[in-house]
C-alpha cells in the first residue's frame, strides 16, 4: 500500500499544468481560540470512501468530525452534494490531481477558503518535464518560493488563500544553519503563502513542529496531525495518534497561539492493526481534548 507521498506524487503526474496569474496581498490570520473543530483529511479514509460515499462521511461525523479537507476523486459537484448531505463543511482542498486552476474552481464549488499543494516541486518537476525525484537545494527552494508566490498571487485574486503541505524532504539541511523549509518561509511573501504544517512529517525530517508555530505566528493557519510508528523511518507507516513518536500536547499549545484555523488528522496506512474509520475514532479521541 502506497502512502500519501506515493499517492500524491503519481497524482501530481496526472495533474493539469497550474496557470499562474496576478492577485492582491491579504492578511495575516487572527489567533485562533480554543475550542475548534476537529478535521480530516479525506485521504485517510479514501479505501472505506471508495467503498461506502456517504456511510463513511456519515460515520465521520458521528466520531465528531466537522470538516473535511477534500481531494477530488470524481467531481467536487458530488462531493459538495455528499458532504452538505453528511452536514460537514470543508474548508480546506489539495488541488495536486487537478491543477491550479482546475482546484481554484473545485474550491469554490465546495465552498472553502484554503486551496492547498501537497508537493510543489513534484508539480514543478513535472511541468519543467524532468524526470526523477524534485532536488532540495538551496537554489531549488529559492525556486519553490518563487513560484509559491505566484500561486498565491493567483489564489488571492480568486478570493482563496494558497498554502504550502510539506513532507519530511522540505527539512534537507541546503547550507547556512538553514533546510528547505527555512527557505520557503524567508522567501515568500507572508501576504499570499500561508502553511500547513504536516507534523508528522516534520518529525520525520528531525524538527519540531511546536518550534515552528512559535516562529511563524499568522503563517501556519493549517495543519496535519499525524504520527509514525517508531523505528521504521524507511517506510513510515502510519500510527495511531498517541500510539507513534509524538507527544501532541505542547503542539496542540504552541499551533493554537500561533493562530491555527484548522487542524485535520491524517494517518498514513497500512490500516493493519484496525480498519481506517476505526483509527479516525482513535486519533479523534487522542486529539479532541488538546483542542
Amino acid at each position: 500500500m502506497m502512502n500519501r507521498r506515493q499517492f500524491l506524487a503519481r497524482s501530481a503526474l496526472c495533474g493539469a499544468a497550474l496557470g499562474l496569474g496576478l492577485g492582491a496581498p491579504g492578511r495575516l490570520l487572527a489567533a485562533a481560540s480554543k475550542g475548534k473543530t476537529m478535521g480530516i483529511q479525506l485521504y485517510m479514509v479514501l479505501d472505506a470512501y471508495k467503498s461506502d460515499p456517504m456511510g463513511t462521511l456519515k460515520t465521520l461525523k458521528s466520531i465528531g468530525y466537522a470538516e473535511i479537507e477534500a481531494i477530488i476523486l470524481s467531481t467536487a459537484e458530488e462531493l459538495r452534494d455528499q458532504l452538505k448531505a453528511a452536514g460537514l463543511a470543508c474548508p480546506s482542498m489539495h488541488f495536486d490531481s487537478l491543477g491550479f486552476d482546475a482546484g481554484v474552481k473545485a474550491a469554490h464549488t465546495l465552498g472553502a477558503t484554503y486551496i492547498v499543494s501537497s508537493m510543489l516541486p513534484s508539480i514543478m518537476q513535472k511541468e519543467a518535464k524532468k524526470s526523477g525525484e524534485p532536488g532540495y537545494t538551496l537554489d531549488d527552494a529559492k525556486r519553490t518560493a518563487e513560484y509559491a508566490n505566484r500561486l498565491g498571487e493567483k489564489a488571492r485574486k480568486a478570493g482563496l488563500r494558497y498554502a504550502y503541505h510539506n513532507h519530511h524532504l522540505e527539512f534537507t539541511d541546503v547550507g547556512g544553519g538553514q533546510v528547505f523549509y527555512d527557505v520557503l518561509l524567508k522567501e515568500t511573501d507572508k501576504e499570499l503563502v500561508q502553511f500547513e504544517l504536516d507534523c508528522g512529517w516534520v518529525a520525520a525530517g528531525g524538527k519540531n513542529p511546536a518550534d515552528y508555530f512559535k516562529a511563524n505566528p499568522g503563517r501556519i493557519p493549517l495543519m496535519h496531525a499525524k504520527d509514525f510508528l517508531p523505528g521504521h523511518r524507511k517506510d513510515y507507516p502510519g500510527a495511531e495518534l498517541g500510539h507513534g513518536e509524538l507527544d501532541y500536547k505542547p503542539i496542540m499549545a504552541a499551533a493554537d497561539a500561533s493562530g491555527l484555523k484548522h487542524c485535520f488528522v491524517e494517518q498514513e496506512g497500512p490500516f493493519a492493526r484496525m480498519s481506517s474509520l476505526d483509527a479516525a475514532r482513535v486519533d479523534y479521541d487522542y486529539l479532541r481534548p488538546l483542542r
